[in-house]
Formats: C-alpha cells, structure tokens, sequence
C-alpha cells in the first residue's frame, strides 16, 4: 500500500499514460527517436540498479549490452535462427559473460571494479574487429529479420519493455534485497558485520543488471537491422548511458529512464548545431550534476519531502 501513496509511483504513472498516448497525435520520426530512447532507458536503469544500490561503479557497461546484441545478431545472421530465439538467447549469453566478469571483478575494491569493467569493453571491441568475419567488424553486422516494419509497434514494444523492466527493476531495489544492496553500498564492513553476504548480493545484482542490459541490447539490434561497435560497444555509448542514469536520478531507478530520454531527445533536437550538439548537451550534463547531485527525479522527490 505504502508504493501506491508514494509520489514516484504517480510520477511513473503520469510518464507512462502520457507515453501511450503519442502515437496518436506525432510523426513515426518521433516514435523512431522515443524507440531509442527506451531501450537506452533500460540500459540507464540496470546501471542505476548496480551503482545506485550496491556502489559497485561499472564503466563499462556497454560489455554486457554488445555480448547480448552480438550473440543475438550472429545467430541470426550466421544460422537463420528466429528473432524471439536470439533475442533470449542473447540476453543469456550477457548474463553469463556478466557472472564470468563479476565473479573476480567483485572481489577487488575501489576503482579497481570499474577499471576491470572498462578493460572488458575494450577487450570485446578487439574481439569484434579480430573475427571481422563472424561479427561483420568496423563495418557493422547486418541483421537479416527485423521484429517489426511499423513504427508503432516497434514503438509499443519498447514502451512496454521499458515498463515491465522498470516495475521489476524498482521493485527488487525496494524489497529487502535491495536494502542490503544499499547497506553494502554504503558501508560495506558494517553490513558484512551485521550478516549479510555482500558478495552473493552484489552478484545477484549484477546478473540482473546483465540481464537486462542485454536483452535491451539485443531487442535494440533487431530495431535497427544491424549491430556495430558504434552503436552498442563503444565507450562513448556507455558514457551516455553513466550520464543518463545520474541526471535522471540516482537510486531512482525510474529516473535513469527519465535521463536517456532527455538524452537522446535533447542530442537529436540539436543535431542541426554539428559538433556543437554534443558540447551543449554535455554542458547542460555537467550543470545538473554539480548544482542537483540527485538529479531530475531527485531533486523533484526531495523538495516534496521537505513539503
């Protein structure tokens, strides 16, 4: 009863009533552009989920994106599979790539975690360009099958995955795990003292930061048509994703959406300035961050705590 009287749950609500309606009044342009956004948004928030709650910082978050974008492409361009079956597939294969990667890199402290993250991006982006044949390297990999032609309904599928992720995403960082991910996050020894296994949660924590991340990251290439370093592997791409979820919010796991959004909206409005384009947003980036640390969502849900 205590989440329908909270004003994040009614914020949520608002956001998504308002999205369903879109279709029916803008340009399949727009529709394309928020499709985008979308998943990016759940890429924003299954970083939250880590950083926010645990304060493990992942700099690479674009690893566990491309493991899932990638295996989803190859099996469908190299063997013809169903897009459905790649996609899962997909999302598989970065959760295991996630375990393989958080087993170790959990067991070192400090910025020592996010540079093994980085280092995981970097070694993908060079496993992409060595075996150019299977992976389609700089060029990009073209994907034959696409789930849908329409944009409304690519539309309403990333709509609709967004919601569902986000429901589940905030909803285990509200439950007593997420409490002791929070604990852990704050004060590690302290929370290890009272009991807790902060290793096996932080794990936990992270394969479903993983899972999502690639199923984002493998329903995006089936968008698109094709799958590049540029679009899902790059750094660039997981610096958008950081920034993102701290405009948005961090610890609200719902504002990181709110931040890719704003993002992606935001990057595409001032295109026609070139180069410049990324200069102001990232100006606008920086200005949220020094002056409202906690965010869009934040900074709105703290000034109506302190009403």
């Amino acid at each position: 009863m205590r989440l329908f009287t909270s004003r994040l749950f009614w914020i949520a609500v608002a956001v998504i009533v308002i999205a369903s309606t879109l279709p029916l009044y803008v340009s399949g342009y727009i529709l394309g552009l928020l499709t985008v956004a979308y998943y990016f948004g759940v890429f924003a928030m299954s970083w939250d989920l880590l950083f926010g709650f645990a304060g493990e910082v992942n700099f690479g978050p674009t690893f566990l994106i491309g493991v899932g974008a990638y295996t989803a492409g190859i099996l469908n361009n190299q063997y013809g599979w169903s897009p459905y079956l790649c996609i899962v597939l997909g999302a598989a294969a970065s959760v295991l790539a996630g375990l393989v990667l958080a087993l170790p890199a959990l067991r070192v402290r400090g910025p020592y975690f996010g540079l093994t993250t980085l280092v995981a991006v970097l070694m993908l982006q060079n496993f992409i360009v060595v075996f150019a044949e299977l992976t389609g390297g700089e060029i990009g990999l073209t994907i034959p099958d696409v789930i849908s032609i329409d944009a409304n309904t690519n539309y309403w599928i990333a709509l609709g995955f967004m919601t569902i992720s986000g429901a589940i995403l905030f909803g285990l960082s509200r439950s007593p795990v997420g409490l002791v991910l929070q604990a852990s996050g704050q004060d590690p020894v302290q929370a290890g003292a009272l009991g807790f296994n902060i290793i096996k949660h932080k794990l936990a924590a992270f394969i479903v930061s993983a899972f999502f991340s690639g199923l984002s990251g493998a329903l995006l290439v089936f968008y698109f048509g094709t799958a590049s370093v540029g679009t899902v592997v790059d750094v660039g791409v997981g610096v958008q994703v950081i920034v993102a979820a701290v405009l948005g919010g961090r610890r609200t796991v719902l504002g990181a959406a709110l931040g890719a959004v704003f993002l992606i909206c935001a990057g595409e409005l001032l295109r026609p300035l070139g180069e410049l384009a990324t200069f102001v947003v990232s100006a606008v980036a920086l200005v949220v961050i020094l002056f409202f640390p906690n965010g869009f969502l934040g900074s709105i849900l703290s000034r109506g705590a302190r009403a």
